[in-house]
């Protein structure tokens, strides 16, 4: 079992910056990626970056490349998700996603392959 804790969402106007922080707990990583998706109001839950724990390959949606920034700190146990300039299209909750069934690249991009997720956290921005 994997546990996963959110923090650092909130609201945040146009083309500013939010840093969202995920803590892992419950057994090693050693073999699983983290990854973040998102849900807004009315849509699916998309993939947006995740990282390989050991290795640190790292996967990301290709319209948030640039802005969006996916990084570790092993000795925390903890998977960070910076965003820069962001749009009030990427309001939504955030939620923090584990897995140790991906590893062909395309396999990140889908929530199905997620055994153990966050709670969540909520990110608004406004224009």
């Amino acid at each position: 079992q994997v546990q996963l804790v959110e923090s650092g969402g909130g609201l945040v106007q146009a083309g500013g910056s939010l840093r969202l922080s995920c803590a892992a707990s419950g057994r090693t990583l050693s073999g699983y990626s983290l990854g973040w998706f998102r849900q807004a109001p009315g849509k699916e839950r998309e993939f947006v970056a995740a990282i390989r724990w050991s290795g640190g390959n790292l996967y990301y949606v290709d319209s948030m490349k640039g802005r969006f920034t996916i990084f570790r700190d092993v000795a925390k146990n903890t998977v960070y998700l910076q965003m820069d300039s962001l749009k009030p299209e990427d309001t939504a909750v955030y939620y923090c996603a584990a897995s140790d069934r991906v590893y062909y690249t395309s396999t990140y991009y889908y929530a199905d392959n997620y055994d153990y997720w966050g709670q969540g956290t909520q990110v608004t921005v406004s224009s």
